[in-house]
Parts: C-alpha cells; sequence; structure tokens
C-alpha cells in the first residue's frame, strides 16, 4: 500500500467529511484515503497546534508536510495578519487541502506541491511547523530540519511534534547540532513539541 508520503497515492479514493474543533474554532475538513490520519486530526498536530506561539518577527508561517491542511488551516484562521504556505509531495492531500481551505472560509493559506522545500527555495518565513513523516525514516526528516532552517528569517523558529518512541531524542539533538536555542515547549502523552531558534 502507497505511503501517506508517496506523490500519487494508488489507493482508492473514498473521500470522507467530518468536524473539528482546533484552537476554539471548529473546522470542516474533508480527507480521504492515502493521506494522513483521515478520520481525525492526529494527536501530534494537535498538540503543535494548540502549543504554537508565534514569533516576534515579521514573515510568513509555513506548514511543512501539510497534508490535508489542519495545520495550515487552523493557523491562517487564528493568524489573520499572516500569510500561511502548507506544502506537501503528496497531490491527492494537496487537493484536499484546497478544497479545505475553501469549505472552511480560509482565504490567507495557500498551497504548494513541494518535496520539502525544493519549490519555495526563494521565500523566508517567521515560522515553519512541521509534523514530520517519521516512516519516510530518519534521514528525510532530518534534512526537513536542515532545509528549514535556511528557509528562516532572522530570529526565525521551527516547531516541530514527534513522539519519545518514533526518535525524539536523536531529533532534538539534531535540532540542536543546527540551532542555537532548543526548547521543549511541552510534552504530553509521550509527543514533544520542540521549538528551535
Amino acid at each position: 500500500m502507497d505511503q501517506y508520503f508517496s506523490q500519487s497515492p494508488d489507493v482508492a479514493s473514498d473521500p470522507q467529511t467530518w468536524s473539528y474543533e482546533l484552537r476554539g474554532q471548529t473546522f470542516t475538513f474533508t480527507t480521504d484515503n492515502g493521506v494522513f490520519s483521515k478520520n481525525e486530526v492526529d494527536f501530534g498536530s494537535r498538540v503543535l497546534i494548540e502549543a504554537f506561539c508565534t514569533p516576534d518577527t515579521d514573515g510568513p508561517l509555513l506548514d511543512l508536510g501539510c497534508g490535508y491542511g489542519p495545520i495550515s488551516i487552523a493557523l491562517a484562521a487564528t493568524h489573520s495578519d499572516r500569510s500561511v504556505l502548507g506544502v506537501d509531495v503528496n497531490e491527492r492531500a494537496l487537493s484536499l487541502a484546497e478544497k479545505n481551505a475553501k469549505q472552511n472560509q480560509i482565504s490567507n493559506v495557500t498551497f504548494k506541491k513541494s518535496n520539502i522545500l525544493s519549490n519555495v527555495y526563494d521565500q523566508s518565513f517567521a515560522a515553519i511547523l512541521t509534523n514530520p513523516p517519521i516512516r519516510a525514516g530518519k534521514e528525510v526528516v532530518h534534512r526537513m530540519f536542515e532545509e528549514a532552517k535556511k528557509a528562516l528569517v532572522s530570529n526565525g523558529e521551527l516547531w516541530v511534534v514527534i513522539q519519545k518512541k518514533q526518535g525524539a531524542p536523536s531529533a532534538k539533538k539534531k535540532l540542536s547540532e543546527l540551532f542555537e536555542e532548543v526548547e521543549v515547549v511541552t510534552k504530553e502523552k509521550g509527543y514533544f513539541i520542540f521549538c528551535a531558534k
């Protein structure tokens, strides 16, 4: 079976629509087979969305590996003064993300196909958030951290959610090699939220 981080999932389409509350607002999401966490917003993304604090620096926000868009859309809805970009390699997830932005009437978010940051190399962001695809392997996840660092404005921040049993200690080590400051913002049910500055 195709993984959610493949470009064109080969699994039969079976869309479903449901509602979910994030940051005090109720959103309607349409999801499908071949995308990550199709039945509800996964716990890690929820913890990341709720924990995120906007950095004290100007610039857009980036959701790296946006899937069908819950992080991007929740951020755009609660940060109407910022533009939000979601990138993913999964074409089915991106078309769902665009649909979800429309059905939630969120206009300050856009979505773009990109293998990590290959298609947004000319942009800089105040904050980058990611719930990285652990199953893609440590090498991919660490490359995401490296590319994210290059795409941040001065004083920008990288926010990462990762489970302890899925490599939080090695992720923290890698982030500490790249960034001056790495803070554990919160821990919940084995999920760590790191903010790297």
